[in-house]
């Protein structure tokens, strides 16, 4: 079987990530090669610096002023297509090579590239923008003279900023003062890394103690910081005063940092600048923007090429047939020109103005509003997606946390009964109110059995205990914020915690009557249903960790002495501390299933004594220098056995509208969904199964955590053996995974009907991308929110930015941005499927365009001995492929196959696209046959027609080749509108008026003949009857897929 084949280890790549690429690289460019190294900051003085540093400026654009010409030409020119019409109208200087005036090659080679420069002008100075109000945003920055304001742009290293509540950090700081009375800040790090969860963050403890911000200048210190890297979880650094005695010596972590893209939760901070520019994290977390070439334009590039050997065969085998006579060489040159028109230069202008086309419509679709094209060039990769990587928080989720579920073993209490919790708490502590004193300590010491009451105040109260929540006074405008705090004002306060889950718990304990009021370090305060404040002293508090998946605190009720450990966590870490119970794993399966996030509650009674043996073991066991954690780890293991367990809650993070049937309609039409967060592995797999992203009836397979290659081999061998079954993975085995085994891994994962990464950086994010790309060929999209899935949407073939509370950085470097992710839908189903299906059937009939007349001609020079001589000259030549035929192929973009809500309501017709058969070498074949047969039929036939003159050839042939244009535009048009029939009118009468003014060139007096029009009628009737005919018995015999539903 191949259960257990041994994996093969991949060859090592020297590949390094794009983001270190676009950081250091380009850091070592322009700070004169040299490699980035630690630095010393010193406070206040940034002229003390020891070596150069990067401008804090935020640069998105593609090129600069110096280089937009040479940089949009090359990228034009590098491509064989637009290349060879350079060469083409350059050859028109030579004398031997003219064929014509040199305006006929020119012209419509310099209109092709005023289009390009002024679409990418426009796009250029909508980036330059959105960059120059980022880099204008103003700070207050501390000085000798005072607070002076600055520009973000010109802040530099040693700088001391001012930051205040809600505005962005403007570089990469560390934290030296807050406004907070306890001493500390609350951070929001979504743009950052993608979490929810507010950070706490440290001031360092020397410049908080100062009597004032201003007397940071007055003292003597400096900060000593690491190279600049991209690890935005870790920092190494210290932090030295020097006037001071003895010196002070501080060490500096991630918990004393403010990095760049984050915002200020809580309080006014003070930070000193250490990182700027392109050496911020968040900067070197970003790869650069790359012009984004669609897999349509590279399809039309390689048929360019098929069209161009055909060019110099026909032209080979005309000088062949001549026996190259004479100087054939300039025969075969003049050939090449003579038939250039096999490759139609009006082609690109074509599909370029059909994308600008796109871009309106989508933009002007009331169905899906707010949505931006912001990359006008790639409209058509949305019809072929077969991979959709999606963020979790803000995308697929509101991040909003709502709390759903209280499970007491015995009873569940749902949204809708939430008024019996209510009045067993006001039950309980009515009859509290009412017992004598001296009946309290009876009533909760004797053993009886608990009532309902009880259990659910008990329930209750540990909920409201234990968290790490902290409720802050805000002054509205009637109650000033002094006021609010004395009084514990319900309208003045807000809750600020590191978790959006833990607020929602804290809020439900209100509504039920227990309410947070009051916090600080050592002490906390819940309010009655009857107004009565009870008083807590916190003894200790066990922060949640994502190794250790759970949290406690150790409180005294300042009331009755009593000491309580309450512990709350995950139900695979919890199972093993409570009593046995046989109820918890089912009811939290249940819970889980229906997508809710799952906490198990428990607590401990501790006796004085054991609590002062406990404190005086942890106090030990935190001073020890090896082993630290360890140690500490053991110690509070000993107080984690037999507790009692309370109850389980439920929170649900509720998702945006119309999540789940986005992402069934996705399914069905073919694309694989892979999410990609850099939250918790328990939310993650939660917000999978709420959202459907993995159905009922598939497995989830948890990859575990592995740390060598060993360990990798064994995992990968366990998830070979699953089948239909969906992958969780954390970002630090998906990196082990790739660096041993990359092919086995990626080949094992494209299987998954769903994948789930969590914890994954940003450069991770990018990487999985790319690898998707290189490994199955596909073309990915990429959807996120926020400034972290930025590297991710610039990566993927098709980017797509939602505008959401994370701000619009992500939306801003998307090539497409909406306002929902169920917009999305829309945005593949119906117009990624109309814009690549109209420009596959508008490049193709450019092409039946130009291989018509360039048919024609070849015929024409064999009948006359296969003389380098034109058949059309000048304006006619130029007129065949603008007025007389332009608007009526050009009307094609606004051809559709089905109705939007046909598109919508069966996304099966997308899965078609994925296969490219619009635009295949088949359809290739049979639009060059077709030419190749109406060319030749209008060629002999105006030949064998013709009586006297040979003005008359170009006549008959010319109107023919024009009605037939005109009557294959119709045989092709699926869903008539009213501008396609305005198109055909209008492209007639012009050919009509015109024939006034073209006599040089055409007969006018024998156009006017009944002879003329009975040849032209009978030309076109044989060129294009037999089409119809065909198009009939196919749609009899043969009909398309989507017919059955038009009809």
């Amino acid at each position: 079987m191949t259960d257990n084949i041994p994996l093969q280890p991949v060859r090592q790549k020297k590949r390094m990530d794009s983001k270190r690429r676009s950081g250091c690289c380009e850091c070592l460019r322009c700070c004169g090669r040299r490699d980035p190294r630690p630095r010393t900051v010193w406070l206040g003085h940034p002229e003390k610096r020891d070596q150069r540093y990067p401008r804090n400026v935020i640069n998105n654009q593609k090129y600069n002023f110096f280089t937009f010409l040479p940089g949009v030409l090359f990228n034009q020119f590098k491509y064989f297509f637009n290349l060879y019409f350079l060469l083409l109208a350059c050859s028109q200087f030579v004398v031997e090579m003219r064929l014509g005036a040199l305006y006929t090659y020119w012209v419509p080679l310099g209109f092709v590239l005023a289009v390009t420069v002024i679409r990418e002008a426009t796009e250029e100075i909508r980036c330059y923008m959105r960059d120059k109000e980022v880099n204008s945003q103003i700070y207050s920055k501390l000085t000798a003279r005072g607070t002076v304001k600055v520009k973000s742009s010109n802040i530099q290293v040693g700088d001391l900023i001012i930051v205040e509540k809600n505005q962005r950090v403007p570089a990469d700081m560390i934290f030296l003062r807050t406004s907070e009375k306890n001493g500390s800040c609350f951070l929001r790090t979504d743009q950052l890394d993608g979490e929810t969860d507010w950070k706490l963050r440290l001031p360092v403890t020397c410049t908080q103690r100062l009597p004032t911000a201003s007397d940071l200048l007055q003292i003597r210190s400096y900060v000593y910081a690491e190279e600049p890297n991209i690890d935005i979880h870790n920092f190494v650094g210290t932090f030295t005063r020097e006037d001071s005695d003895p010196p002070v010596n501080e060490s500096l972590s991630i918990e004393n940092t403010l990095w760049a893209s984050t915002v200020i939760a809580s309080g006014t901070v003070v930070g000193v600048v250490l990182y700027t520019g392109r050496e911020l994290r968040s900067v070197m977390n970003a790869s650069n923007p790359r012009s984004k070439i669609g897999l349509f334009d590279l399809e039309v590039n390689c048929l360019t090429k098929i069209l161009f050997g055909a060019l110099v065969v026909v032209s080979l085998v005309m000088v062949a047939l001549q026996h190259f006579a004479g100087r054939w060489y300039l025969q075969i040159i003049r050939f090449l020109l003579l038939f250039s028109n096999i490759i139609p230069i009006s082609l690109r202008v074509n599909l370029d103005m059909g994308k600008i086309v796109y871009s309106w419509v989508i933009r002007r679709d009331s169905k899906i509003p707010g949505t931006v094209v912001r990359s006008s060039t790639i409209p058509e990769q949305l019809g072929r997606i077969s991979y959709l990587l999606t963020d979790k928080t803000g995308t697929l989720t509101q991040n909003e946390m709502v709390f759903k579920r209280l499970h007491l073993g015995t009873v569940a209490y749902g949204l809708d009964s939430m008024d019996e919790v209510q009045s067993h708490i006001f039950s309980i502590y009515t009859q509290q109110s009412q017992d004598p004193p001296a009946l309290k300590g009876v009533t909760l010491a004797t053993k009886v059995r608990k009532t309902m009451s009880s259990r659910v105040h008990e329930a209750v109260k540990a909920i409201a205990l234990c968290h790490n929540v902290t409720p802050v006074y805000e002054s509205n405008g009637v109650t000033d914020q002094a006021e609010a705090e004395r009084h514990y004002e319900d309208s003045c306060r807000v809750y600020q915690a590191s978790s959006p889950d833990e607020v929602a718990l804290v809020q439900w304990t209100e509504s039920v009557g227990l309410t947070l009021v009051g916090r600080d370090q050592s002490s906390m305060q819940l309010r009655t249903p009857g107004g009565q404040i009870l008083n807590f002293t916190i003894l200790q508090i066990f922060p949640f960790t994502y190794e250790s998946k759970r949290m406690g605190i150790i409180v005294r009720d300042e009331s009755t002495g009593e000491i309580t450990f309450y512990m709350k966590g995950a139900d695979v870490v919890m199972a093993g501390i409570v009593q046995y119970n046989d109820w918890l794993e089912e009811e939290c399966g249940n819970m889980a299933r229906e997508g809710l996030r799952v906490l198990v509650v428990a607590k401990k009674s501790l006796t004085e004594e054991q609590y002062q043996d406990f404190e005086a073991r942890y106090v030990q066991a935190k001073l020890s220098v090896h082993d630290r954690s360890l140690k500490v780890a053991t110690v509070i293991e000993s107080l984690e056995m037999e507790m009692e367990l309370l109850c389980l809650t439920g929170v649900e993070d509720q998702l945006q509208t119309d999540v789940r049937p986005t992402l069934e309609t996705l399914r069905n039409a073919g694309i694989k969904v892979w999410m990609l967060t850099g939250d918790k592995l328990e939310t993650a797999t939660c917000t999978a199964k709420n959202a459907h992203l993995v159905t009922r009836t598939q497995d989830i397979h948890i990859f575990r955590l592995v740390t060598n290659r060993g360990e990798a081999h064994l995992e990968l061998n366990a998830f070979r053996r699953k089948h239909d079954c969906a992958l969780v993975i954390s970002g630090d085995s998906l990196e082990v995974c790739l660096k041993y085994y990359e092919y086995e891994f990626m080949e094992l994962a494209c299987q998954c009907p769903a994948v789930v990464c969590c914890r994954c950086a940003p450069t991770q994010k990018a990487q999985i991308v790319r690898l998707l790309q290189e490994r199955t060929g596909k073309l990915t999209c990429a959807v996120g929110d926020g400034g972290n899935d930025v590297s991710m949407i610039q990566e993927a073939d098709c980017g797509v930015g939602v505008e959401g509370k994370e701000g619009k950085q992500a939306s801003l470097a998307a090539d497409f941005s909406i306002t929902q992710f169920k917009h999305l839908g829309r945005l593949l189903m119906v117009h990624g499927r109309n814009s690549y299906k109209r420009s596959a059937a508008l490049s193709q009939f450019v092409i039946h365009r130009s291989l018509c007349i360039s048919t024609m001609q070849a015929v024409f020079s064999s009948v006359f001995y296969f003389a380098s001589v034109p058949l059309y000259q000048g304006f006619l030549i130029i007129g065949y492929s603008t007025i007389y035929t332009m608007f009526p192929v050009f009307s094609l973009v606004l051809d559709k196959d089905v109705k939007s809500e046909v598109a919508m309501l069966y996304p099966e017709l997308y899965k078609d696209l994925l296969k490219g058969r619009p635009l295949s070498y088949k359809t290739f074949l049979i639009w060059v046959l077709i030419s190749i047969y109406q060319g030749s039929i209008i060629m002999y036939g105006a030949l064998l027609l013709f009586e006297s003159e040979f003005v008359h050839i170009v006549a008959i042939s010319f109107t023919s080749l024009i009605l037939t244009e005109l009557l294959m535009v119709a045989l092709t048009i699926q869903t008539w509108h009213w501008l396609m029939i305005v198109a055909e009118l209008l492209s007639l009468s012009c050919y009509i008026a015109s024939l006034v003014f073209l006599h040089e060139f055409i007969d006018v007096y024998f156009i006017a003949t009944l002879s003329f029009l009975w040849k032209v009628t009978v030309i076109t009737l044989v060129s294009c009857l037999p089409l119809y005919v065909l198009k009939y018995l196919r749609r009899r015999f043969s009909p398309p897929s989507y017919s059955k539903l038009t009809s």
